[in-house]
């Protein structure tokens, strides 16, 4: 198994990062949109909806992906801009407020409809975030994500060599609160190396725990599905690592909130601009 995901990692790895620094809009846009059309395949088989239903999701999903990378608005902006301003908002109160209710009761969605969008809720401000901040910097992506990576990484490693006390028995059995401090620590770490080299504000180190929480989120609802739905992964394209979900399942929580928060002095602009 270890043999199968580190030869999986050796693909995948340069793959994106050639697709990162590589690929010109909107060849990374569609790329992306096809990542994440996957990643909602695999929400809605765990969600339990019927193949026929599937198919109409996934597609009407990926003619609205493909209209807010292409369709240019009233003031020639790709709609995919208003639906940035909209939407990442709206994800950032989906994962401050809904989510750890969500979390805290265990709650059993059997509506297809709220499934459906949470699906959406979860899965397509993580393409909009990729893209936005790729648009920003790759550099800053790929910064930002690795802070996921590093947290996923160390929790995993402390809460194995010391975790005692459960996070999320009910949920995630495998996770402890020794894990979390582990990757607190970690990328606490992580963040003190890059104010020194770039000389940044060490409220870096914050902004990185408050991503780490958020990743963690983000790992425990797609654990909660999949226990709810008896699944171990969310799917198996990637031998040795499951699903496109299993790999980015802390990417859906935290590079939204990344964006929202980055993009904060545009809301605050329109904001000023549409006040009388």
């Amino acid at each position: 198994m270890l043999k199968t995901r580190l030869i999986t990692a050796a693909i995948l790895i340069p793959a994106f990062l050639a697709a990162l620094f590589l690929l010109r809009e909107p060849y990374w846009s569609l790329l992306m949109l096809a990542g994440v059309l996957i990643g909602l395949w695999e929400w809605a088989h765990m969600a339990g909806f019927k193949p026929a239903v599937r198919y109409l999701y996934i597609t009407a999903s990926a003619i609205a992906g493909v209209f807010l990378a292409f369709w240019h608005g009233p003031e020639n902006a790709f709609m995919q801009e208003y639906a940035l301003y909209w939407g990442l908002p709206l994800a950032a109160a989906f994962w401050i407020v809904l989510v750890p209710i969500w979390l805290w009761r265990r709650t059993r969605v059997q509506n297809i409809y709220l499934m459906m969008l949470a699906g959406w809720w979860i899965v397509l401000p993580l393409w909009l975030a990729l893209v936005s901040l790729r648009a920003l910097s790759p550099w800053l992506l790929l910064f930002i994500m690795l802070v996921v990576w590093i947290a996923d990484s160390a929790a995993y490693f402390a809460g194995k060599r010391f975790g005692k006390r459960k996070l999320a028995v009910n949920i995630s059995p495998g996770k402890t609160w020794e894990g979390v401090l582990g990757a607190l620590v970690v990328v606490s770490l992580y963040g003190a190396a890059l104010c020194i080299a770039f000389d940044l504000n060490a409220l870096l180190i914050v902004g990185f725990w408050i991503l780490t929480i958020f990743s963690i989120m983000g790992d425990l609802l797609e654990s909660l599905i999949k226990r709810q739905g008896g699944f171990k992964d969310s799917g198996n394209l990637l031998p040795g690592h499951g699903g496109i979900l299993d790999r980015v399942d802390g990417l859906t929580s935290s590079l939204p909130m990344a964006a929202f928060f980055l993009h904060l002095p545009l809301y605050y602009q329109a904001w000023m601009y549409s006040a009388p």
